[in-house]
């Protein structure tokens, strides 16, 4: 009698091929259903990021408008001083401030008295679509 117990017990220690797949099957649904939900934040979280990148940039162009009489010529100007008289600056502290999320730098355009700063996007080009001002 004991060694039939001790055979059934073999016998059923371990899983059958069957509750594998469907284990397997039922993860593969899981993330079917998570995964893009999960991309979708990510990108959204890197397209706010940006949009917060370019009001930080853009209010440092505003002070040193104020301070300076003048819009800067690039965006290297924001943290180093060139021959401006009321430089008071850095109005940007670090360089990783200039590039965004993506790892672009922001593109900052100016004409007369207006400027525009762009980021790149989730495809790395200007011009595009997917451009964020």
């Amino acid at each position: 009698m004991k060694e039939r117990n001790e055979e059934v017990r073999r016998r059923d220690a371990g899983f059958t091929m069957i509750e594998i797949l469907l284990v397997v099957v039922i993860i593969g649904i899981l993330a079917a259903v998570a995964v893009p939900r999960l991309t979708g934040n990510v990108e959204k979280a890197r397209n706010n990021a940006a949009k917060q990148g370019i009001a930080v940039i853009e209010g440092a162009i505003d002070v040193y408008e104020v301070d300076n009489g003048k819009l800067p010529d690039s965006l290297q100007n924001l943290m180093t001083k060139g021959n401006e008289p009321n430089w008071d600056g850095p109005y940007l502290r670090k360089a990783e401030g200039l590039k965004d999320p993506w790892g672009t730098e922001f593109q900052y355009t100016k004409q007369g008295k207006t400027y525009s700063v762009v980021s790149a996007g989730p495809d790395m080009n200007f011009g595009g679509a997917d451009d964020i001002k």
